[in-house]
């Protein structure tokens, strides 16, 4: 049987057999056989457990029977058990013929199929959504498992996908996100025993290295390479730790006012050696400056000056009467552009994902928009930055000098 599973996978093997995790998203390039080791872990965890069945799960119905059909069949051959299945075509459907498992294949665009999807024999133990990148989002699979996820005491999801280019991909982003209970893994072609893949294919690999490098980084080596559109690429989405939050001495503040279509956004940062660490946000929309200030209080700030939004003296004002230390930003003709380009330029901009859902959220996916022609715009879109807006107020006295900085160098040359 470890013949037919690349070495790569031989943790992911194990951790499986010892029932360590419930999902396991499996991401690679071509060629990196994460499919055909699914497809093997599937079929010989129903001949081990009779009270096992699977769905295999495509975002679109009509390609299930050119991609998880055929290599859970071929799965079936090279394990030499074809004798034991009874399979059928219309609608693809895999019987156990001693014990009456099934293996069950479904199409996310008939949700009604999927809810009322039920085996006669056991509980659905093993879930595999292929080409997950396909799929709306995680509340489109937590629903789906929701329906699906009944009846037993151990599951198995697999969650098998190239990484979409772009990190603000909903897929890319989920990664930060994931619980205990989840087994991430990565894979590539170089982790397949050549004779596997052929002769031709790793012709066809060096050869777009050659003529395309960034294209066989994604294609190949299931790299995040972006579209060319992301405004911050130094982003770090990582949990920053109590310890770290303790030994921060250099503490800024942002707010960006907004009431009813805008939200109100207040940000607790730390800045120092060319790094940003957004560790603590407050963000919602119908937050009167009184509760506003109540919040803010609540997280103990000490004497750190919050840098305001100066378009509204009369919110300052209020924060202010409220017990507050708060100036307005100077901002300035070229403030928002100055201001992007000083975060761009840091190292990197490191945000903790649970404290600061909101602004991971909006950091991440800030693009440049693409005019009628699909030419890249210059500008910065005006829409879905206001945890961006805040943090750039927070640092605005370092914005300024480093601008400061470079004029003078400018003056004396």
């Amino acid at each position: 049987m470890s013949e037919l599973i690349a070495p790569a996978f031989y943790p992911v093997h194990q951790d499986i057999k010892n029932d360590m995790h419930t999902h396991y998203r499996l991401s690679g390039g071509r060629g990196s056989a994460k499919s055909s080791f699914v497809s093997i872990e599937i079929i010989l965890g129903l001949l081990k457990d009779k009270n096992a069945n699977a769905v295999a799960v495509r975002k679109v119905g009509t390609y299930i029977r050119d991609s998880v059909f055929m290599q859970l069949l071929w799965a079936i051959d090279m394990l030499g058990v074809s004798d034991l299945w009874s399979i059928k075509l219309s609608p693809p459907e895999m019987t156990l013929k001693k014990t009456g498992q099934r293996i069950l294949f479904r199409g996310a665009d008939k949700p009604q199929k999927l809810k009322s999807t039920k085996v006669k024999n056991g509980y659905i133990k093993y879930i595999w959504y292929e080409e997950l990148a396909e799929f709306l989002g995680m509340q489109e699979i937590r629903s789906i498992n929701q329906s699906l996820m009944r009846g037993g005491q151990s599951f198995k999801v697999f969650y098998s996908y190239n990484p979409p280019r772009s990190q603000t991909s909903w897929v890319n982003s989920e990664e930060d996100k994931v619980t205990e209970d989840t087994l991430i893994h990565k894979s590539t072609y170089k982790d397949v025993p050549k004779e596997w893949l052929g002769k031709q294919f790793f012709k066809e690999a060096e050869y777009l290295k050659k003529i395309n490098f960034p294209l066989y980084e994604h294609e190949y080596l299931g790299k995040v390479i972006g579209t060319g559109t992301e405004v911050f690429t130094n982003l770090n989405i990582r949990t920053i730790t109590d310890d770290e939050i303790n030994s921060f001495d250099r503490i800024y503040c942002g707010v960006d006012f907004g009431y009813a279509i805008d939200p109100f956004v207040f940000l607790q940062c730390h800045y120092q050696k060319n790094r940003l660490y957004i560790f603590d946000e407050i963000y919602g929309g119908g937050i009167s400056n009184y509760s506003a200030a109540q919040k803010i209080k609540s997280r103990k700030i000490s004497n750190s000056t919050i840098v305001c939004d100066s378009a509204e003296p009369k919110s300052i004002r209020d924060l202010r009467d409220n017990g507050l230390r708060v100036i307005g930003a100077k901002k300035g003709p070229d403030s928002i552009e100055y201001g992007i380009k000083f975060l761009q330029s840091l190292e990197e901009i490191v945000i903790d994902p649970k404290r600061c859902p909101n602004t991971e959220r909006e950091f991440r996916g800030y693009e440049l928009t693409r005019d009628a022609d699909g030419n890249i715009r210059s500008d910065y879109p005006d829409k879905n930055n206001h945890t961006i807006d805040a943090a750039r107020y927070a640092l605005e006295h370092e914005i300024n000098s480093q601008k400061a900085r470079v004029i003078k160098r400018r003056e004396l040359f």
